[in-house]
Order: structure tokens, then C-alpha cells, then sequence
């Protein structure tokens, strides 16, 4: 005889599954009638393409309103990135999908740095010069959670980021073999899904059917030749460097001691940079090289076409002329006196011979005729760049975690449309955050490209010590941890300088600024005395948080911290339930029981309240006295957008008030 009796329900399924993140909340209607209606079309799945699609399932942009068109058939199975930088781990982190990543890539902790060593460190003194290692450095010298960088194939993150996308939407959400044509846009017939757009599906015997479909916004990540920015009327503009690379994964036979370790080489013959990648199927290790073609590798240019064209030709012919025994003789002479070859009984994972440039869009949207800002591009198909810094994969994934979330509020209804001819403000910076930070790319690129590409020395007068500081210079860039977002509707101070709160220290550090990421610190949860990780606590699900630093007055009735409290707590109420998460942290070492608080936190924060653990003190690493205590409102990407003391509340109020709509 059972001693309990099970009560059904629709959620106990639910139950025993992985857990899912909750969809923001939703105040617009749709208001489509028809089956071929989308909310939003992405081109290409690629990383960005695909990362964008996950993003908006998991934030609620799901069903029939969601599809992803690829021209490939499948995911991709050899070549192009590889790393990951710490940044985007702590992103894939705060979605719950970075385990495998972290514990199946090749991690990079430290860069070995190879010279040309002088005539006397010859291999017998007397012989031919080599190379010598003159320094070991980290590889990631900022504040991160993981600082690493970590190697892994493009295709397995592909594959996770699709695994994690099945959870959340249909099977169908990604229709493969459709190939994006181009797209018109008609506000006057179709104002609420006003952009069409036509595409080619291609079939197993090669035919191809035409098809179409409506959307509110178009996305292209579609790569650096992209439709969807032709369509747009945009194209990449910048500078093609005459440097001219090979590159190749293998399982490599060698003596070079450093093979295991990220490595810039350069030598008297060349320059090569050494990649480390993840263990394969077999149990053995991949490698990847980067091996420059020095200039005398040549082509008879046709003479018959235009300078631009012959050179063009010309270096298509340099291209073709990097065979995989050419990669391999070039390698060999820049590690002289050490050797390097495939290992025997494998083949080459992939390779391939590429030309360095820096170029971007000089616009990343494109708005209708409504006033409307509809069509956006991320990732390569608005700025392309060397792969010297490890930037790509990585910096198309954050534009598509910029966009990913505005776009969502707007579609959602959470974002207060300013303007009179209803463009959102929000949606509107996208535009404005990436290009800034695709121009510092390109800044950084093509400088660190031609320092590792140039020779070192006297006759070029590059040294090691300049390119060394070059590397340091630029790992808050290329971390991905440096990046600050410049005043907007989303990122402002207070002007009153009696509402500010000035924290003490570097902010590549830690200390708390406006337009930089919020450092995850560890802390001890309150409710449960358990130790858990800031990042953790606080994943990327499209909302808004409230960080209230608590003073130490905290258990003062009639002081500032209760009032903060208390008023934090009624402008998130004012705002659509689950839109904004309140958050509190306090310096007490002290116990204390709920009842000394206002009963705002146990309702609002129970589960997101935190005083300091032992093994670091968070108001130090975020440069807040724990007497003055303050507020912080950080954006759904993790980015601080307003910084001010407990008792600036007008000030709090007035930038989720420019952020989401009130109810």
C-alpha cells in the first residue's frame, strides 16, 4: 500500500529535465496571422549567426517566431577559429554551457616568446643561426575568472551552442542548405512585418527551390562576403596588408621544446606563431602553425589587366603557390636548428593559405522607412581582421550578445520607444557600442599584425621589447575583459557630482566603472551559507540587475542602507515583473536575522543576498568603502550602466525609466 499519494501536474516533467533559463516577460502582442511571419530572421550559423539565434530562444523568441537560414549543410567539421578568449568564456559560463569547453580545450596560460638568437648561440658557434626563447609570459595578465584562453574546434562549439538551441526552440529553427538572396522592405502594405526576404533552398540532387519569408528584423552573420550587407548597400572598407600566411592543424613530430605552449617566433626566415590545440579522437594532440610567406614567394603578374587587378592576381598566385610542403619548408627554416613535420600515420587536419586585412563596415545597421532600425550585421560580416590576436569568433559572439538582448526587449515590449516615429533608443545603440569597439579592433590588429609579421631588427627597428609591450599593452583588448562602452542612454553618470561614487583603483582591476564589465567576485550566500561565484548568481538571461552595496549601517533602521534598500526594491516593482533582478551585497561579518532587514530583501533577493567570503573582500576588489556603500545597475550583458551612492535614488530611477517601461 503506497504511503504517500502523487499528485500529477503538467511541471513534474519538467522536473527531471536539465534546468532552463526563464523567458523574459512579454507585453507586446503578435499580431501576425500568417505561418510565414517571423519576429526575426538570422542569415548564417555560424558562431555569431548561431550564438544570436540561441540567445533570442533562451530570452523568449522562440517557435514560429524565430528562424536561421545557412548555406552550409551542416556544421563545420575542419578549419578557421579556434580560441576562445576569457571574456566569452565567463559569457558561455553565465548561460551554463562552457563545461566542456573548460574542461575538454587546450588551455593557454602563458605565451613562450622565440628570438633569433645571436651568431656565438649558433647550434655548434660556428654553424647556421637559430632561435632562442627569451621569455615566458601570461597569456591573459587582467583580472578574469578563467585567465586562459583556451583552444577548440569551431565545429564542437557549434555543436554546443546547437545542443544548447534544441532545448529552447524547434528542431526547425535552423533551416540548412537555404541560401539568402537578398530582401526588399515594404512599411506601407506590411508595417508589422514590413521586411521580405528571399532565399534559395538547395536539395540533395542540387536543385534549388525559391521561397520567402516576412521578418520585423533581419540579422546578417552570414560571414565577410555577406548578402545580407550588399543588400544593406554597405561593404568592408579598410586595407589589405601585402603579409601573406599559411596555416595548418596537425599532430606534430617535433624537438622544438615549446610545441605545447602558445608561441611567437620569429627568426632571421620568418615569423611563425604556435597554437596548441585540444586532445582528438585518437588520444593525441593538435597543433596548429601560422607560418608568414616571406616576399619572394612570387607569381608572374598578367600583364594585361589594371595595377589594382595584377596585384590582386598576384597575390592570388602567392596564395596558391603556400602547398602544404611549402607551409612545412617554411616552418622548418624559421625553427631551425629544431625540426618540425606531421606525424607519421596521421594527415593534416586542415590547411590553408590566407592574406592579412583590416577592414569593417562603416555602419553595422540599417534602418526603413518607419524610422525603424531593422537590419543589423554582426561577426565577420562587419569587420575582418588577422587571426594573430585571437579576436575573431570571439568579438562576432559579443556583438551577437549586444544585440541579442536589446533586440529581444524591443520585441518583447520593454523598451520605452522615445521617439515619436517609434524607433527604440535601446536597440539603437547596438550600432554605436560595436563599431566602436570593431575600430579598436582593427587599431590593435593591424598593428600587433605588423609588428609579428615584420622581422626584429636593426634594419626594420622593431624589438622584442616594443612587441612585448605591444602584447601586455593590448590583453585587457584581446581578453575581451578591458572593453568600455562609452556614455549612451545606457551608460551614464550621475552629474551631480554629490550622487557619484568615485571607486578606488584600476578598473582593468576590478574597481567598479561605468561602461565596464562587473568582475565576478566570490561570496558567501547568505541564505544558506554556501560560497558561490558573483557571475554564477547573476547569468545572462536578458534581465537588468540592481546591486545594491550595502553599508555598514546596514542593520540601522533610520540610516542609508535600509532606505536604499527599500526604494531599490519598489523602482524594480514599478518596472514588468522579472525584467529587473534586485541584488545585495553587505559587509557584515556579523550574523543577522531577516527581521533586522527590511522585508523587501527576503521577498525580492532571499536567494541573491551575500555578504564576503573568506577568500576575498569584494567592496576592496570593487574599490567601495564599506561605510559609503553604493548602487549599481547593471546592464543584461553584464556591463555597468549607472554607478551612484545609496542615497541617489532620483538617479537610479531616471536610467531604468530610459531603460524599460514602466508599469
Amino acid at each position: 500500500m503506497p504511503v504517500f499519494e502523487e499528485t500529477g501536474t503538467e511541471y513534474r516533467d519538467l522536473r527531471i529535465l536539465p534546468s532552463q533559463a526563464l523567458p523574459l516577460p512579454r507585453l507586446s502582442p503578435r499580431v501576425s496571422t500568417s505561418e510565414n511571419d517571423r519576429e526575426v530572421v538570422v542569415v548564417g550559423a555560424g558562431p555569431s549567426g548561431l550564438f544570436l539565434t540561441l540567445l533570442l530562444a533562451r530570452y523568449g523568441i522562440t517557435g514560429s517566431s524565430l528562424l536561421c537560414l545557412d548555406s552550409k549543410p551542416d556544421t563545420l567539421k575542419a578549419g578557421q577559429a579556434d580560441g576562445l578568449q576569457p571574456r566569452t568564456l565567463e559569457v558561455l559560463q553565465s548561460l551554463g554551457i562552457a563545461s566542456e569547453i573548460i574542461a575538454e580545450g587546450c588551455h593557454m596560460e602563458e605565451v613562450a616568446f622565440w628570438n633569433p638568437a645571436e651568431p656565438t648561440e649558433g647550434t655548434n658557434g660556428n654553424g647556421p643561426v637559430g632561435i632562442k626563447r627569451t621569455n615566458f609570459v601570461p597569456d591573459v595578465n587582467v583580472p578574469a575568472r578563467f585567465p586562459f584562453e583556451v583552444t577548440i574546434h569551431q565545429g564542437r562549439i557549434e555543436r554546443i551552442l546547437q545542443e544548447n538551441l534544441d532545448v529552447y526552440a524547434s528542431k526547425n529553427t535552423i533551416r540548412r542548405s537555404h541560401h539568402f538572396i537578398d530582401y526588399t522592405v515594404d512599411t506601407a502594405n506590411h508595417p508589422d512585418y514590413p521586411v521580405l526576404v528571399n532565399y534559395e533552398h538547395e536539395l540533395e540532387d542540387g536543385t534549388r527551390v525559391p521561397g520567402s519569408v516576412r521578418t520585423k528584423y533581419l540579422v546578417g552573420g552570414d560571414g565577410a562576403r555577406s548578402k545580407v550587407r550588399k543588400s544593406m548597400g554597405l561593404s568592408l572598407e579598410g586595407e589589405t596588408s601585402d603579409h601573406i600566411w599559411g596555416v595548418c592543424d596537425f599532430v606534430a613530430d617535433t624537438d622544438f621544446p615549446d610545441i605545447r605552449n602558445r608561441c611567437a617566433v620569429h627568426s632571421e626566415s620568418g615569423s611563425v606563431m604556435v597554437i596548441p590545440r585540444e586532445q582528438i579522437a585518437t588520444g593525441e594532440y593538435l597543433t596548429r602553425l601560422y607560418v608568414q610567406v616571406p616576399g619572394d614567394v612570387d607569381a608572374k603578374a598578367d600583364r594585361t589587366t589594371t595595377p589594382g587587378d595584377e596585384k590582386k592576381s598576384s597575390d592570388k598566385k602567392k596564395r596558391a603557390e603556400v602547398t602544404l610542403e611549402y607551409i612545412f619548408g617554411q616552418a622548418n627554416a624559421v625553427f631551425a636548428p629544431y625540426k618540425i613535420k606531421i606525424r607519421e600515420g596521421t594527415v593534416p587536419d586542415w590547411y590553408a593559405a590566407y592574406q592579412i586585412g583590416q577592414r569593417m563596415s562603416p555602419k553595422f545597421s540599417s534602418r526603413t522607412a518607419d524610422g525603424v532600425d531593422r537590419i543589423f550585421i554582426v561577426g565577420d560580416a562587419c569587420h575582418t581582421h588577422s587571426p594573430k590576436a585571437g579576436q575573431g569568433m570571439n568579438v562576432s559572439m559579443m556583438d551577437s550578445f549586444n544585440l541579442s538582448w536589446k533586440l529581444a526587449h524591443s520585441i518583447l515590449g520593454l523598451t520605452p520607444h522615445a521617439s515619436e516615429n517609434g524607433a527604440d533608443t535601446v536597440l539603437e545603440t547596438f550600432e554605436a557600442e560595436r563599431v566602436d569597439t570593431a575600430r579598436q579592433l582593427i587599431e590593435f590588429d593591424a598593428k600587433f599584425s605588423h609588428m609579428f609579421s615584420g622581422k626584429l631588427n636593426a634594419e626594420t627597428g622593431l624589438t622584442h621589447d616594443e612587441f612585448l609591450k605591444v602584447f601586455r599593452d593590448g590583453s585587457g583588448f584581446t581578453s575581451g575583459c578591458g572593453l568600455e562602452y562609452k556614455p549612451s542612454r545606457l551608460i551614464w553618470s550621475p552629474q551631480n557630482s554629490d550622487d557619484m561614487v568615485v571607486a578606488t583603483g584600476d578598473p582593468i582591476n576590478g574597481a567598479l566603472t561605468v561602461g565596464r564589465r562587473f568582475l565576478n567576485v566570490e561570496l558567501k550566500r547568505y541564505a544558506d551559507n554556501t560560497t558561490r561565484q558573483l557571475h554564477d548568481e547573476l547569468p545572462s538571461n536578458g534581465r537588468y540587475r540592481l546591486m545594491v552595496l550595502t553599508g555598514s549601517d546596514l542593520l540601522e533602521p533610520d540610516d542609508q542602507s535600509q532606505k536604499a534598500l527599500e526604494a531599490c526594491a519598489t523602482i524594480a516593482d514599478k518596472h514588468p515583473a522579472g525584467s529587473i533582478d534586485l541584488a545585495i551585497i553587505h559587509p557584515l561579518k556579523e550574523r543577522f536575522e531577516w527581521t533586522q532587514i527590511p522585508s523587501c530583501v527576503k521577498r525580492l533577493a532571499e536567494m541573491r543576498t551575500y555578504g564576503l567570503a573568506k577568500t576575498g573582500d569584494a567592496y576592496k576588489i570593487y574599490g567601495i568603502t564599506k561605510e559609503q556603500g553604493a548602487i549599481v545597475a547593471i546592464r543584461p550583458d553584464g556591463y555597468v550602466g549607472a554607478l551612484c551612492r545609496l542615497s541617489a535614488l532620483d538617479l537610479v530611477e531616471k536610467y531604468f525609466q530610459g531603460c524599460l517601461i514602466t508599469i
